[in-house]
């Protein structure tokens, strides 16, 4: 116990403080990414919606090393993209934080899409036609009454998220690298520590990974339960 309070004592933080940096940040974008495509992508026609759906899904299901070599291809210097943003506003995105955040951000989104579309599909469209006889517009039906009947699963999705994007380790290994300080996540860290052989370093850092992930799943649960109270439990 002595040994882990000493750990814990010497530890360096800020692996901690860049994860949740990051993965607030990428929640923030996700979440109204995620609701626009959503939305968007359900006024498609069948196979189009399909073949977007598959897209957008994509980066849920490749290996994460995968996404971060396409990041990689799109924003180095020597690529187009790259070279746009940085000779025209001075904007790095290789080897730096920003590269984190579009790295975990590309990761995360499919969550946050998929949970806010299939929200939107369990809204009771007889509440769409009420809002309508009642006269109002659509954006108003959106804001008033589909957004607030589908928030438990946006809320799930939003949580889901933000816990995915904080343990993202591939593409942002690929994309932003590890510099201590800078880009260095808990993820990153924790494969460090291990190759070094400090496995009591990276069994506190587990610990503390794990704790959040438990914290992000209960208060999921709880967002749940409450969104579901009116369900009559058998």
């Amino acid at each position: 116990m002595s040994e882990i309070i000493s750990i814990l004592g010497g530890l360096d933080y800020s692996p901690l403080w860049i994860s949740l940096k990051t993965g607030l940040v990428a929640t923030f974008i996700c979440f109204f990414l995620g609701i626009f495509a959503a939305r968007k992508v359900m006024k498609l026609p069948d196979r189009l919606r399909a073949l977007i759906d598959g897209i957008l899904t994509l980066p849920m299901v490749l290996p994460p090393t995968v996404a971060g070599f396409f990041l990689l291809l799109f924003f180095s210097k020597r690529r187009p993209l790259g070279a746009f943003l940085y000779n025209e506003f001075d904007i790095k995105i290789v080897q730096t934080w920003l590269g984190c955040v579009i790295a975990a951000t590309v990761i995360a989104f499919p969550l946050m899409y998929k949970n806010a579309k299939a929200a939107f599909e369990q809204v009771d469209v007889n509440l769409v036609y009420a809002g309508r006889t009642l006269g109002m517009s659509d954006t108003a039906i959106f804001w008033r009454v589909i957004l607030p009947t589908a928030g438990p699963g946006i809320a799930s999705g939003t949580i889901l998220t933000f816990a995915r994007a904080l343990g993202e380790y591939g593409a942002t290994s690929m994309l932003a690298g590890n510099i201590p300080g800078k880009t260095a996540t808990i993820s990153q860290r924790i494969a460090m520590v291990i190759q070094d052989g400090d496995y009591m370093t990276a069994g506190v850092w587990t610990a503390i990974v794990i704790l959040i992930a438990l914290f992000v799943i209960v208060i999921m649960n709880l967002i749940t339960d409450r969104g579901l109270k009116h369900i009559t439990r058998y």
